[in-house]
Order: C-alpha cells, then structure tokens, then sequence
C-alpha cells in the first residue's frame, strides 16, 4: 500500500483541491498512517472537501472500506468531506454492498 506524499512543508493552495492518493493494496494497518496523513494534509487549511484518488486500488475488500470509513470519520471531525475520485468499479460495488455507496 502507498499513496503519494510530497516532502518538506505541505503548501496547499486554495485553488486546488486537496488529493490524498491511495494506492496499492490496502491493509488494517494502513488506517492509523492514512488518518495521520489526512491529519497532516488539513491541518491549517480551511479546506472543505478532501479528493480521495483510489483509481491504484488494488484487490478492494472490507480493509479499503475500513480505511475510507476511518478517512470519512477523520474529516467530519475536521470540518471536511471526503470525495472518491476514479473509484474501481469493484470498489463501488463493495462500498453500495455493506451501505456506503450513497455516503461516498
């Protein structure tokens, strides 16, 4: 599992959204990092939408629906929504199968 991070200081400019990439295959130990990533990426930032690109997801099962629901819940409390971008037809099946379609 990876996801895209630039080094040094985040700069966010306001009139672009914020990305958090996901890729690759997806575990339960990935929550806590990617919670403290989306932490990291809104921290300072008035943003209130996070673009969450999981087009590199590999193999989706209830570990990637565990993490988007952690991210879901990471940026409520934030002030922020979280939107999939490309999601995997797999993917979109499986968050509709145990109820979350509508939320994502």
């Amino acid at each position: 599992m990876s996801s895209a991070r630039a080094t040094g200081l985040f700069l966010v400019d306001a009139t672009q959204p914020i990305v958090l990439v996901i890729a690759g295959r997806v575990t339960a130990a990935d929550v806590p990092r990617l919670c403290e990533e989306l932490r990291l990426l809104l921290h300072g930032s008035d943003a209130k939408q996070v673009d969450c690109d999981v087009r590199a997801v590999a193999e989706p099962d209830l570990h990637t629906v565990e993490v988007l629901a952690r991210l879901r819940l990471v940026a409520r409390r934030l002030g922020c929504r979280i939107r999939l971008r490309h999601p995997p037809p797999q993917l979109s099946a499986l968050l509709r199968l145990v109820g979350l379609g509508e939320i994502f």
